[in-house]
């Protein structure tokens, strides 16, 4: 495997853990640093509709710059970790989260996508879900999902064959 990563970041404590292992595994690779943010529009949906919320156009151009700037965090941090990387921020817009990634991985011609997770676990695992396990349950190419570094460090600490 000699081509594109695709590293799903959004600032977290999480993504820093996924990008640094990334770095770590695959130094001097060309990767993409994605960030995907929701528009202020589709946040204040709900809201919209009982109080009357309005967005104006500098308050998403803030969020979008906000996005902007996470992405290229990243793929500075990136590239002091030693891959080569570039930044690139999308809007969730018409699509989810998961969808988005597929599709930017699809576009980048990405050999592997590699997300954090957020290492959720019983009811609030069902109930919420994540980003990570829906792109491993939809992806068409390879995905690495790294564990947190509190949820790795649970694991290591439990008994064996206990769950963490």
């Amino acid at each position: 495997m000699a081509g594109t990563l695709l590293i799903a970041y959004d600032g977290s404590a999480d993504a820093k853990t996924a990008l640094d292992y990334a770095a770590k595994t695959f130094s001097g690779r060309e990767a993409v640093v994605l960030t995907i943010w929701e528009p202020l529009m589709a946040q204040l949906g709900v809201a919209e509709a009982f109080v009357g919320a309005t967005v104006t156009e500098e308050e998403e151009d803030a969020v979008e710059k906000g996005a902007q700037q996470v992405a290229e965090d990243g793929a500075k941090l990136a590239n002091e970790a030693g891959l080569k990387a570039t930044a690139r921020w999308e809007s969730e817009g018409a699509q989810s989260v998961w969808q988005t990634i597929e599709r930017v991985a699809e576009e980048s011609d990405s050999d592997l996508i590699v997300t954090g997770s957020r290492g959720l676990t019983g009811l609030h695992s069902l109930l919420v879900g994540s980003v990570s396990a829906k792109v491993l349950r939809h992806a068409q190419r390879p995905v690495l999902v790294v564990p947190s570094a509190h949820l790795a460090k649970a694991r290591s600490e439990s008994p064996e064959g206990a769950e963490a």
